[in-house]
C-alpha cells in the first residue's frame, strides 16, 4: 500500500440518502415508490410537482418526521431505522431544519422567543438561546423586529421568523415546505432571496414546491410524479453543488460515542 492510499480522506459523507425508499398506506396507497436521491452539502435544490405527487412524503421522510415502509434512510450518515426514538430525536434537532407554509409560530410571544424555542431540546440554557436567537433574526434581516409578536408582523416576516427558527440550531439541512406558498408575490421574492443567501453561506437546502417557476430558479430539480422521480436536472453553473460533508464530519449524537 502506497504512502498515499494510506493518508487518502475518507469518503463523503452525503447529507441525505435515500436508497429504494417506499411509503406506502392502507387501501394499497403508494405515496413513495422505490425513491432514490443523494443530496451532498451545499446543495440548492427544488423537488417539484403537482398535488398528491408525492412530494410532500418525502420531505418528512426525509425529515425523520415518518419512516420509510422499505428501503433505507440516511441523515449526515445515520441510518434512521437504526436509531431509537430519543437518538432520532438528537439527529432531527442537530442536523434539520424545518420551515413549513403556515409559520407555526407561537401567538403572544415575540419574535426571539419563537427562534429560540426552535434550541428547546438541544440542551441550552434560556439567556444563551435568546442571544442565538436575536443574531438569527439578524441574519434574515429582522433586527428591528425582536420584540415583535406574530399578529404585529406582515406574512414575509412571519416566514422569515420561522426561518430563523430553523436556522437557530446550525443545521446541516433546511427543508422548506411551499415556502413561498402563503405569502403575496413581493414577500415570496424576499423569501426566496433570503435562500439564496443562506444557500450561498454553505446551508443546504431543499424547497419543496408545486411552482415551476421557483423550481426553475434553483440550480437543481428533481420532478415528482405519482411517488417516483421522473427527472433530476442540474443547472450548468459552477458552485451549485458543493459535494458532500467530509467523511469525519459527522459527529457523534449526544449520549452517544463517535458510532451511530
Amino acid at each position: 500500500m502506497t504512502p498515499a492510499a494510506v493518508m487518502a480522506p475518507p469518503p463523503p459523507v452525503p447529507v441525505v440518502e435515500l436508497r429504494d425508499a417506499t411509503k406506502s398506506y392502507p387501501g394499497g396507497v403508494h405515496a413513495l415508490r422505490g425513491v432514490n436521491l443523494t443530496v451532498g452539502a451545499g446543495e440548492l435544490l427544488a423537488v417539484v410537482g403537482p398535488s398528491g405527487s408525492g412530494k410532500s412524503t418525502m420531505l418528512h421522510v426525509m425529515g425523520t418526521l415518518d419512516k420509510p415502509t422499505s428501503g433505507t434512510v440516511r441523515i449526515a450518515g445515520y441510518d434512521v431505522s437504526a436509531l431509537s426514538d430519543n437518538r432520532l430525536s438528537a439527529l432531527r434537532a442537530r442536523h434539520i431544519g424545518f420551515v413549513f407554509q403556515h409559520f407555526h409560530l407561537a401567538a403572544g410571544r415575540d419574535a426571539v422567543d419563537n427562534v429560540a424555542d426552535g434550541l428547546l431540546y438541544a440542551g441550552v440554557p434560556l439567556r444563551e438561546r435568546r442571544a442565538r436567537a436575536r443574531d438569527a433574526l439578524d441574519r434574515v434581516r429582522l433586527d428591528h423586529r425582536h420584540a415583535h409578536t406574530p399578529n404585529e408582523l406582515s406574512g414575509g416576516e412571519k416566514q422569515r421568523v420561522a426561518i430563523a427558527r430553523a436556522l437557530v440550531g446550525e443545521p446541516r439541512l433546511l427543508l422548506a415546505d411551499e415556502p413561498t406558498g402563503a405569502l403575496d408575490t413581493a414577500s415570496g421574492e424576499i423569501v426566496m432571496e433570503l435562500l439564496h443567501e443562506l444557500h450561498a453561506s454553505g446551508t443546504t437546502i431543499c424547497v419543496i414546491t408545486h411552482d415551476n417557476e421557483i423550481a426553475d430558479s434553483l440550480p437543481r430539480r428533481i420532478r415528482f410524479k405519482d411517488g417516483e422521480i421522473v427527472s433530476d436536472e442540474r443547472a450548468a453553473r459552477p458552485g451549485d453543488a458543493r459535494g458532500a460533508l467530509p467523511g469525519h464530519a459527522r459527529g457523534p449524537l449526544p449520549g452517544e460515542g463517535a458510532s451511530p
